[in-house]
């Protein structure tokens, strides 16, 4: 935990400097970084999170963060569509694989892409998280490739459980997802 604790702490540093916010290198690269860390860390990191948007909404930065759990956006998404309730039904009926086949129609990364086109306003930092709880239905590297189209120049931290090597994202430490390779790793 000491570890976390201490990567954890250079996070709010990381989001002051200039050339997090300015965003685009000399390569020209884009300003996605994952935050990631070992899934049975993942309550300390909820309570950071909470601790990091407190803190620069006090401080009064221009720093205007803004959260995207991805699960509770299914959560939400599957309520309009009036679906949440059959949910349940669905998986005690058919069974998991039924669900999973039904949902995968329904979560795909354009959908949770355009809600958060419509609720970024003003913000210039943003953040994914929820990532683990809505596997398998959303993958985190077709949410950060879809992403790249409408938050190119706005900053984002992808709160991974799991490992991030600078190249492959791999869930809980388990599961291998597609490579990645554009984001960076926010603190070492």
């Amino acid at each position: 935990m000491s570890n976390l604790k201490s990567r954890a702490d250079k996070i709010i540093d990381k989001i002051k400097e200039d050339k997090f916010i300015e965003g685009r290198g000399l390569g020209n690269e884009i300003s996605f970084y994952v935050f990631d860390y070992e899934p049975n860390e993942e309550l300390y990191i909820r309570d950071y999170i909470i601790h990091i948007k407190k803190q620069f909404a006090y401080e009064g930065t221009n720093r205007r963060i803004i959260e995207f759990d991805l699960y509770k956006l299914l959560i939400e998404l599957s309520k309009e569509k009036r679906i949440f309730e059959r949910i349940f039904e669905m998986e005690e009926r058919q069974g998991k694989d039924a669900l999973f086949k039904a949902l995968s129609n329904f979560v795909k990364p354009e959908v949770f892409i355009r809600r958060i086109k419509e609720k970024i306003e003003d913000h210039n930092v943003v953040f994914l998280t929820g990532i683990g709880k809505v596997y398998p239905f959303v993958r985190s590297h077709n949410v950060l490739n879809n992403l790249q189209e409408i938050l190119e120049n706005i900053p984002v931290i992808m709160f991974f459980p799991g490992r991030y090597d600078g190249q492959t994202l791999q869930l809980f430490g388990k599961f291998k997802d597609d490579n990645y390779y554009r984001a960076f790793r926010l603190v070492d």
